[in-house]
This record gives C-alpha cells, sequence and structure tokens, in this order.
C-alpha cells in the first residue's frame, strides 16, 4: 500500500494520535506542553478527545505532537473555527507555582522524607490506633514550623497564606500519607471560633489548637441523621448555668484518641429541624461521656459510636447562639470542602502500582497499560478540579459548586482507580496486610475498602450533585 502523503487525513491523525495500546509508553502520557498550537492551525477532529470526564464548559482536553516529540495531553481553552481550526478563546491558563511556593513545597518534602519511618502508610481517612503517637509527634513539629496555622490570620498566630499554598501544603502532605494535619482542630472548629465564637472562647482554644496540643473530633452525625443532619435527636436541656445532653453520635473519627469534641444538640424540640440546634464544645473526659468502638472493613479502628448519659456542658461554651448552632455548623462545614488529598493520595498509589506492574512483568500486557494511563488521565483532570477551587479562592471567587464539582469527581475517580489497581493485580490485591505474600503491604486492598467511606464522608454524592444543579447550574428545588 502506498505511503500516505503528509498532508493526507490518515497522516495528521498520525501526528496527534496516542501511541498504540501495544507497546508500553516510554514517556508520561499525562503532562503539559510548553507551547500551545498556533491560532487556526487546522486539526482532526481526532485532536479532540471527548471521553476524558470532568472538564468544564468551554474547556477541552488535547493531545499533540509532531515528528518525534511525545504526544501530551493538556486542557486548552478554544473553540473550533469555521474551517475547522483552533480559536484560543482567552489566554491559556499557567500551570506554575510561584517560586515561593515551590521552594516550599521542596522544603516540606525534605521534611517529611526525615521525620516520616521508611514505607511509612497512613489511610485516607482511617488511622490505626499505633499510629496516633506518631500523629501526635508530628502535629507538634508542624506547630513549630508555623505550618500547621499556615491559613489562620496572623492575629491569630497564623501566616495568612495564600489557598494556593495550603494547597500545595496539602497534596505534599497526602501524597507523602503524613499524619498531623489535625483537619478538626486546625481546619474546622479553628476557622468556626475566629467567626462565631467568643473572645474568651478564642483566648481558651486557639492557642492550644495552633500549638497542636488538643485532640478534637466531631460529634454530628447519628443512626438516624447523617446527610439529613439537621433531624438529629440528641437533646439539650437548660439547667441553671449548664446544658445536660443526652444521646448518640457515630462514625466519630478518631474519638478514642480525642481530649475534646464539639457538637451539636437539639436546645428547642418545637423549632423547625433547622433550628432549635445548638452547638457545644466539650471535655470527653466529662461523667456520661463514654466511647465505643467500630472496626471497619479494613480491619481498622478509627470510628466510634460516641454515647452521651447525662453530660453537663457549661454555657461558656456554647458557640454562637442558642438555638442558631446550625449556622456556626454550616459555616464549620464550608471549611472541609478541601479534596486535594484524594488525588494526591492516588498519584502515589499509582506510582507504586506502576512499580509493582514492571518488577511482576505486568507492564507487557496491553490492557494493564491501558488501565493505566486511564488511571493517569483520570487523577490528572481530579488535580485540577481540585486546583481551580483553590485558584478561585486565591481569585477572591467563591468556589461555590467548584468544590463540589471537585468532590463528586475526586471520589468517583478513586473508586474507578481502586477497582482498575485490583483488577491489575488480580488475587494478590485481596491479600491482608498480614499475609507473606502481601504485595504493596496492601496498600490497593485497603484504599479499595475504603473508598466506600470516602463516598459518603463529608456530604453524599448525591447531596454534592443538588448543590451543583441548585448552586451551580441555578436548577430549581424539587417540590
Amino acid at each position: 500500500m502506498a505511503e500516505d502523503s503528509k498532508d493526507s487525513p490518515q497522516a495528521r491523525h498520525r501526528q496527534f494520535a496516542l501511541p498504540s495500546p501495544h507497546a508500553p509508553p516510554a514517556f508520561p502520557l499525562v503532562s503539559l506542553l510548553p507551547t500551545l498550537p498556533k491560532p487556526n492551525k487546522p486539526c482532526p477532529k481526532s485532536f479532540i478527545i471527548p471521553s476524558v470526564r470532568g472538564v468544564q464548559k468551554g474547556m477541552a482536553p488535547l493531545v499533540g505532537g509532531t515528528g518525534g516529540t511525545p504526544p501530551r495531553i493538556y486542557i486548552l481553552p478554544l473553540s473550533l473555527s469555521k474551517g475547522g481550526g483552533i480559536q484560543r478563546t482567552r489566554t491559556a491558563m499557567q500551570y506554575k507555582f510561584a517560586k515561593e511556593e515551590q521552594a516550599f513545597r521542596e522544603e516540606l518534602r525534605t521534611f517529611l522524607k526525615e521525620e516520616l519511618p521508611p514505607k511509612w502508610r497512613y489511610g485516607l481517612i482511617e488511622t490505626a490506633d499505633e499510629d496516633s503517637d506518631l500523629a501526635r509527634k508530628m502535629r507538634r513539629k508542624l506547630a513549630d514550623r508555623g505550618w500547621l496555622t499556615m491559613g489562620w490570620p496572623r492575629e491569630y498566630g497564623g501566616q495568612d497564606a495564600s489557598p494556593i499554598t495550603q494547597l500545595v501544603f496539602n497534596e505534599e502532605m497526602a501524597y507523602y500519607r503524613a499524619p498531623g494535619k489535625d483537619a478538626f482542630g486546625i481546619g474546622m472548629l479553628g476557622p468556626a471560633l475566629m467567626m462565631h465564637g467568643t473572645e474568651e472562647q478564642k483566648r481558651k482554644y486557639l492557642p492550644a489548637i495552633a500549638e497542636g496540643r488538643i485532640n478534637w473530633c466531631q460529634g454530628f452525625s447519628e443512626p438516624g441523621s447523617g446527610s439529613d443532619l439537621a433531624s438529629l435527636q440528641t437533646r439539650a436541656v437548660e439547667d441553671g448555668d449548664d446544658f445536660v445532653i443526652n444521646g448518640q453520635k457515630i462514625w466519630t473519627s478518631g474519638a478514642h484518641h480525642a481530649d475534646r469534641f464539639f457538637m451539636l444538640a437539639r436546645t428547642d424540640q418545637d423549632a423547625p429541624k433547622h433550628r432549635g440546634i445548638t452547638f457545644f464544645l466539650g471535655d470527653m473526659k466529662d461523667p456520661g461521656v463514654e466511647v465505643r468502638p467500630i472496626v471497619s472493613a479494613t480491619g481498622r479502628h478509627s470510628f466510634n459510636e460516641v454515647f452521651f448519659d447525662n453530660v453537663r456542658v457549661n454555657k461558656a461554651d456554647i458557640v454562637g447562639e442558642v438555638n442558631r448552632g446550625w449556622y456556626v455548623a454550616m459555616t464549620l462545614l464550608g471549611f472541609e470542602r478541601s479534596t486535594i488529598e484524594w488525588p494526591a493520595a492516588a498519584r502515589r498509589a499509582l506510582e507504586e502500582l506502576v512499580e509493582y506492574a514492571k518488577e511482576t512483568g505486568l507492564i507487557d500486557d496491553p490492557r494493564v497499560r491501558n488501565k493505566l494511563a486511564d488511571a493517569a488521565i483520570d487523577i490528572e483532570v481530579s488535580r485540577m478540579l481540585c486546583y481551580r477551587v483553590a485558584w478561585l479562592a486565591a481569585a477572591g471567587q467563591p468556589p461555590d459548586s467548584a468544590g463540589s464539582i471537585a468532590k463528586v469527581y475526586s471520589t468517583a475517580m478513586l473508586r474507578r482507580f481502586s477497582e482498575a489497581g485490583m483488577q491489575v493485580m488480580g488475587l494478590t490485591g485481596q491479600l491482608r496486610v498480614d499475609s507473606k505474600y502481601v504485595a504493596l503491604e496492601g496498600g490497593m486492598r485497603h484504599m479499595y475498602l475504603e473508598t466506600i467511606g470516602v463516598n459518603i464522608a463529608g456530604g453524599t454524592a448525591d447531596v454534592q450533585r443538588n448543590i451543583i444543579a441548585t448552586r451551580g447550574l441555578g436548577l430549581p428545588r424539587g417540590a
């Protein structure tokens, strides 16, 4: 057969197509082009890959490369001209971090490599009991460097770090599976106290949180109140200078290691369900507080049930107004929407899976290479969506539905990736960490089981989709 001319559609298709899946790639499939194609340069329709999910309107994922240049996938704002060429609609996004941000990333990486034990592993949302001591030590070291509260205002001991710098911190901590971040105290309660707490509460709790001296747990979910949190039934009855609390909380992460708790309880039984709720702070050692363990499918004890039997909480430890705790809780949950941890953890796991495939010869199977390539693209899309949330915050724009979009996509990505990883590893992937035949220290199995909870924690996918529909797309609420 005669060779295609360089201007034929077949030749142009080869110029921009991905490499054959029957040959192992010798270059990264997911990266960024240093330069953009010239505006209005003709190209075949195959230049656009519509199958990549999670790209917002007006953004198209592309692949390009000429001659011996490796093709690379990137996302470019574009439109197609009448002649079939590309028209750049606005200046391309720059994926470069500022010098000081990159310097901080390198400093943090060096610190983590020095402080973490060799082959250290840490779950996505679960931790083993033996990890708690290291977590406390790491928290104090992070606090000593000012990293624990870098996002806090300077008046409260923080560094006023930008959302992008905070993203770098969270991404590297997740990639290295480092403990000690204190999501409840630093990431949620501290900012809520700054907005709603009394001056006495700020003086009492903020320094201790900033210095990593207090472990907090969150008492929100109940056996009958998860996504519909406002239906909670735990009661608090006024008695002199105190409120007396009775009820049960469930899925309370780290309660068995916590020093103090923050929780919601119903203080007005006759008010509409979103009202009549009050936000309390309390001591886990108070009489009447009982913690019972919940061992998850992974075999780890991270979650707990917490029972309150006539637990007395002083009125000085009410955050905000009585019967208006729902608004405090919504402020607090607004600080929970960071999801850069998911693609960071998946990226590390993918690198390990690729090495495993090379060591075992599985990389020679084109089906395995396709799964790994699909996972790399999926993870990168998730990462970009999380970057977008931080970029919006840095630009002073409310993320609105962007956080929910990142959360829905990222948790679904984790499920797809862990399923693919289990398929690649076969029966070996199902072995527990205590098996002598286990590979990757059971990490893929653990991630696969954890993704069940990840899809629920922080708001289920259905709840997030409702937020996207109403706040992002402006659709009316259902009747």
